[in-house]
């Protein structure tokens, strides 16, 4: 007899269910309203609405509401700064029973052998884990990266279940502009779901970009960018990272005529902000209290996602779909007080309560192969005026500003009472000694240096710092641990993070690494940085795909005009 005759004899009252949740205020994110009843579970789907079912298991809610569990629509694991199993164990007990992952930071360092090393670590884990194929591998011609992916390497996951369509298209100059590369693999994808990433982008360009069958944009920082990209077709993610806080400015734009088409994400969310506030949970409720309808908001961080990836058996509490539930008490604030996933509970009050599955042991190569004398970050002056990084604090954009360099004995040095401080990006990977050197401002040090093996996307290793001194010897501490974070007055390592999982992550629970890096973060406060997360915002001053100015190991991009700039000008 199939599990299907099994479900339908158990609807139909004529078998005995596996749970039965009685005296559910159920969100039926469906028809809009909130109605009592009892939802029976047979397997891993809801089967039933009703009474009269008898079950092996019963649990009376007493009233309590019950909503379908949290769809996470992009997010790199990787930023957590831990492994799948340790970011599910924190996120599951939010609510978030299903997250979409590009794990193109992973790829960025070890190419597909990354991208399987998370699906592996996923596997058989309490939180469904889907997989987006990652698009830019390396995110442009003007950085160096640890591996390319072009459209036949990505060919082989199309056959994977867990992998769902091509990851955000960060490479949108390329779109626009007919790359033969780019557009290969959006028609090596054409039929699954492609996700964009366009910030800024509008006119004539977004409309070429959004004719390249690109379905969503999770960029949006103004409620005017997001409209004009719905109006096309896209589909909007809004984002609330750690660093990139979208999701207030954007609330204006949902309305009931439109909020279907818009879905949660959080994108990039460092272990502090995990634990603290949450994941998808912590939007759903950030929405409700700014006025959003709890229906609405709950519609954003569930069925909207289910359907926008085409994931039609969950996302709604309905029988035939998946039992991934989430029970609370108050839609005012809401809080996950149990949480089932495919008809288990696996966690209660924010804690786990089912067994996690044992970790095999995966092999990685290593991925920190720098040349030592490329440890040298002296600038040359070639001239008085400098293009610099300006820092915006709590946003991954820049501005391009010029400004007049410090110039000692022929060299440009950084200049803390400026808040001019000296950047430097080294090529980690291939050992081939390239080191793009520029200036930034908005970091705040008044001595010493900061310093890390994550730095979107090719993740080089990047330092900021007020002396070279104190740059060398964040750089030497980082290689010496195999890759991490550190921050170093002149010789002294005030504190440090290890992530030997290429670099990007580690193995340890979730809450000693949120020990670690609140370290660094209170070590780069203490020599002036007045940053909330220094550490995510330097790892976002490499990505050459966001404006307006950036560093990469190859040098300055001007990613407006795309291309590399000299320093001097």
């Amino acid at each position: 007899m199939t599990t299907l005759s099994h479900r339908i004899q158990a609807a139909r009252g004529d078998a005995l269910a596996d749970l039965a949740l009685r005296n559910a205020r159920l969100i039926n994110v469906l028809t809009g309203e909130i109605h009592m009843t009892d939802v029976i579970v047979r397997g891993e789907d809801v089967v039933a609405f009703g009474s009269g079912y008898q079950a092996i298991r019963e649990i009376d809610l007493k009233g309590r509401y019950l909503a379908p569990g949290f769809i996470d629509a992009h997010v790199h694991i990787e930023s957590s700064l831990c492994t799948p199993p340790e970011f599910a164990r924190i996120t599951l007990a939010h609510g978030v029973t299903t997250v979409v992952t590009d794990p193109h930071e992973i790829a960025n360092v070890l190419g597909l052998e990354g991208i399987r090393f998370m699906l592996e670590r996923a596997k058989h884990g309490l939180q469904n884990m889907y997989v987006m194929a990652s698009s830019c591998v390396p995110a442009t011609h003007m950085e160096t990266s640890g591996a390319r992916l072009e459209a036949e390497d990505l060919a082989p996951l199309l056959s994977s279940r867990w992998v769902l369509g091509l990851a955000e298209m960060m490479n949108y100059p390329g779109v626009i502009q007919s790359d033969e590369g780019v557009l290969d693999k959006l028609v090596l994808f054409a039929g699954r779901v492609l996700d964009g990433h366009a910030p800024a982008v509008s006119g004539k360009a977004l409309n070429a970009y959004a004719a390249a069958g690109i379905g969503s944009d999770h960029e949006c920082t103004t409620v005017e960018e997001a409209l004009e990209k719905l109006r096309l077709g896209l589909t909007i993610f809004i984002r609330e990272g750690t660093t990139t806080r979208n999701l207030r400015p954007l609330l204006p734009l949902v309305t009931p005529a439109n909020h279907h088409r818009l879905c949660f994400c959080t994108d990039d969310r460092q272990p502090a902000s995990l634990i603290d506030e949450g994941s998808i949970d912590f939007m759903v409720r950030t929405a409700i209290a700014n006025g959003i309808d709890p229906i609405t908001a709950i519609r954003m961080g569930t069925i909207n996602t289910a359907n926008y990836f085409r994931l039609y058996d969950r996302g709604a509490v309905v029988p035939g779909r998946r039992a991934d539930l989430i029970v609370c008490s108050d839609l005012q604030n809401l809080r996950a007080e149990m949480v089932f996933r495919n008809g288990m509970l696996v966690a209660q009050d924010g804690e786990i309560v089912a067994e996690m599955p044992p970790r095999r042991q995966i092999d990685l190569r290593s991925s920190m192969n720098v040349r030592m004398d490329s440890l040298d970050f002296r600038i040359p002056a070639r001239g008085q005026r400098i293009h610099v990084i300006g820092g915006l604090g709590d946003q991954v954009v820049t501005e391009h500003l010029i400004d007049d360099a410090l110039i000692i004995d022929g060299e440009a040095v950084s200049d803390p009472a400026r808040d001019l401080l000296k950047m430097a990006v080294i090529e980690r990977h291939r050992a081939s000694g390239h080191v793009g050197k520029g200036f930034i401002r908005g970091f705040g040090l008044q001595r010493g240096a900061i310093a890390g093996s994550v730095a979107h996307d090719h993740h080089n290793l990047v330092v900021i710092g007020a002396d070279d001194a104190s740059m060398r010897q964040a750089a030497h501490a980082v290689i010496e641990m195999g890759g991490g974070l550190a921050a170093v007055d002149d010789d002294q390592v005030l504190a440090a993070l290890p992530l030997p999982v290429a670099g990007l992550m580690s193995e340890a629970p979730l809450e000693v690494v949120r020990q670690a890096y609140d370290a660094l973060i209170a070590a780069a406060q203490g020599m002036g940085s007045a940053l909330p997360d220094p550490f995510m915002a330097m790892s976002f001053m490499a990505l050459e795909v966001i404006p307006k100015l950036k560093l990469t190991d190859l040098g300055l991009v001007d990613v407006e005009k795309f291309e590399i700039i000299d320093l001097f000008g």
